[in-house]
């Protein structure tokens, strides 16, 4: 598998670029003043990048401030196939560059940016800008939390904020009209799922100025403003918020209650609707970086089940429990010996794990980030329908570090034996181990400090839940248990998205292989088995990531011998930042290679 596009590129040939604007101008200069293939590269890079900061407002180079919008981004359909079209043309230009004149680093960088385009085109070919939402968030939850990534310095840098939230009312009916054009077509999202999400639409359209997530901006303001700044801000911002942020979501929650749910396909398979079935087929190689097939997918899924389990039955039988399998997960759900009592308490318990694992970091990796992280609730607003954790990252120049949510909602949902995996999974050594590592890449082009390939970074974090084992983080057999419900939660999504996507499953046929082979609640696998029905493809990245990572230190290990060292590895892995799989089993073996070529 080289980097030749092959899980993506080859299907733009008959689709999107067949009709592609012949936008090569650029590298034909290039060509004419004889720049070679790395600086037309870099030229190209170049030109993405200032593209990129000008279509996402608030983004800049890194080393320099980064400006505080004052609008958020284009989202009407003009502005959808513009970027397509400009996309197009920085493949056209890419493919222009001879692969072959460019050293190994220059490859890398050549095969990452055909990713990211192609990614960017396989969107803009299904237009998926028809349904911006997903089983616990969306395009108008987004809002919401931008301000906290905003370092406020001035009293323009607020003004601009204000002026930002006047844009939200032209930000949300763009949205809306794509939404209107998803029912038209039978593109939307199932109303099965919407029940669980309809409340956040409500939520932001109600309360006080001062009390909806918009105005925390203005309660903890820079110590440099006056207060009469501070006063005149907060005042403005007030108005801002009552007088068009709170009524757009109210129109916004209106057209949700009474025109697009009763419009929701009632359809479970995104497979159902028109076009759906290609558009599958894609999000899994998309979301895997492997070319393979929805029918494969299950069946590894299935043999990955039937092996958890295995060793599931093993635990309940060192622990003694006399009763059935069923019997086991419903103990494990009910009693309160294995819940926490108030949400500080178990936010507590997570932040002890979390600090617990700090300390073990230098036994598996050579190499740490800078970024600290920091443990937080899952904010109210998304709570009732959100997952049970999740990692929240920031830009290296934000007022915070990165976040390791945990949900503290519905306490007796969220089993304490879990934790652990989830600490793992979420903080470190997973998600902000490896995305904060990412952001602190250097000599590399910058569109590549934020590359997120599903399958690579999933597949990490179920992988670092693999991890406790090494440092001895699981304490008791529960513990070991709530990982392997965690790790049999992410077998279970390979049989029940393909399912549901590509078979014909029904909700209940999902929710009960969830019920009888993980202890995650009953509430968490109804709020799981939603988010893979609304977000197709999406959930085959942990398991399929993880086995490949698992597979490739396996065979590193065996090559390797006495030579192999744990930490060499894990560096490795992760000195690229995000990375498709293909490029990730290059990578390591090249790794090998020169190991075993070392000293000979």
């Amino acid at each position: 598998m080289s980097g030749k596009g092959w899980f993506m590129g080859a299907w733009f040939k008959t689709g999107l670029l067949a009709s592609a604007l012949v936008l090569t101008s650029v590298s034909g200069a290039a060509v004419e003043r004889g720049e070679s293939a790395e600086e037309k590269l870099q030229l190209l890079f170049q030109d993405e990048r200032a593209y990129y900061y000008q279509e996402n407002p608030g983004t800049g180079p890194r080393g320099k401030p980064r400006p505080v919008a004052d609008h958020l981004s284009a989202q009407a359909l003009k502005d959808h196939q513009r970027r397509a079209a400009r996309n197009e043309e920085f493949l056209n230009r890419l493919e222009a560059i001879n692969r072959n004149r460019l050293d190994e680093e220059g490859q890398l960088n050549y095969d990452m940016f055909r990713y990211m385009v192609e990614s960017r085109l396989l969107e803009a070919k299904h237009r998926t800008w028809r349904q911006p939402l997903f089983s616990d968030s969306g395009f108008h939850t987004y809002p919401t939390r931008a301000w906290q990534s905003i370092n406020f310095r001035t009293a323009e840098d607020y003004r601009a904020y204000i002026r930002w939230l006047k844009d939200i009312p032209r930000y949300l009916a763009e949205n809306t009209e794509h939404m209107r054009t998803g029912m038209k077509e039978g593109f939307t999202m199932p109303k099965v799922v919407l029940d669980g999400l309809m409340p956040s639409f409500d939520v932001l359209a109600k309360g006080g100025a001062d009390a909806i997530p918009f105005y925390g901006a203005f309660v903890n303001m820079a110590a440099t403003l006056s207060d009469s700044d501070k006063a005149a801000l907060r005042a403005e911002a007030k108005n801002v918020i009552a007088d068009e942020v709170i009524p757009a979501y109210a129109a916004l929650a209106q057209f949700m209650r009474e025109a697009y749910y009763p419009a929701a396909r009632e359809s479970l398979g995104i497979s159902e609707v028109p076009g759906g079935a290609a558009y599958y087929e894609d999000m899994v190689r998309y979301y895997t970086t492997i070319d393979i097939s929805a029918d494969e997918v299950h069946q590894i899924g299935l043999k990955e089940v039937a092996r958890i389990r295995a060793a599931m039955e093993s635990i309940i039988a060192e622990v003694g429990f006399e009763g059935s399998f069923q019997d086991f997960l419903t103990f494990l759900r009910t009693d309160p010996q294995f819940y926490a009592k108030t949400e500080k308490e178990l936010l507590m318990f997570a932040s002890y794990l979390a600090k617990k694992v700090d300390g073990k970091l230098p036994s598996l990796f050579g190499k740490l980030p800078r970024q600290p992280y920091g443990v937080e609730p899952v904010p109210a607003v998304l709570a009732p329908n959100y997952t049970t954790g999740r990692y929240s990252g920031a830009p290296l120049d934000a007022p915070r570090g990165g976040e390791y949510w945990v949900n503290t909602y519905a306490l007796d949902k969220r089993p304490l034996y879990t934790l652990p995996a989830l600490t793992l999974h979420e903080a470190v050594p997973g998600h902000h181990l490896q995305i904060a590592l990412s952001k602190e890449l250097e000599n590399v082009p910058e569109f590549r400090l934020n590359q997120y390939p599903h399958a690579f970074g999933e597949g990490w974090g179920l992988y670092s839940e693999r991890l406790g084992e090494e440092i001895g983080l699981y304490e008791t057999p529960y513990e070991r248990f709530g990982r392997l419900t965690y790790e049999m939660w992410r077998a279970c999504r390979l049989v029940i998205d393909t399912g549901i996507h590509s078979k014909g499953w029904t909700r209940e046929e999902a929710i009960k292989l969830l019920t009888e082979n993980s202890a995650l609640s009953e509430h968490n696998i109804r709020t799981e088995v939603d988010r893979y029905i609304a977000w197709p493809g999406q959930a085959l990245a942990y398991k399929m990531g993880e086995l490949k990572i698992v597979e490739l230190r396996q065979k590193a290990t065996k090559a390797l011998g006495d030579k192999f060292d744990v930490r060499a590895f894990h560096d490795k892995v992760l000195s690229a930042g995000g990375i498709p799989l293909y490029i990730l089993e290059a990578r390591i073996d090249g790794w090998v290679q020169s190991e075993l070529n070392e000293g000979q």
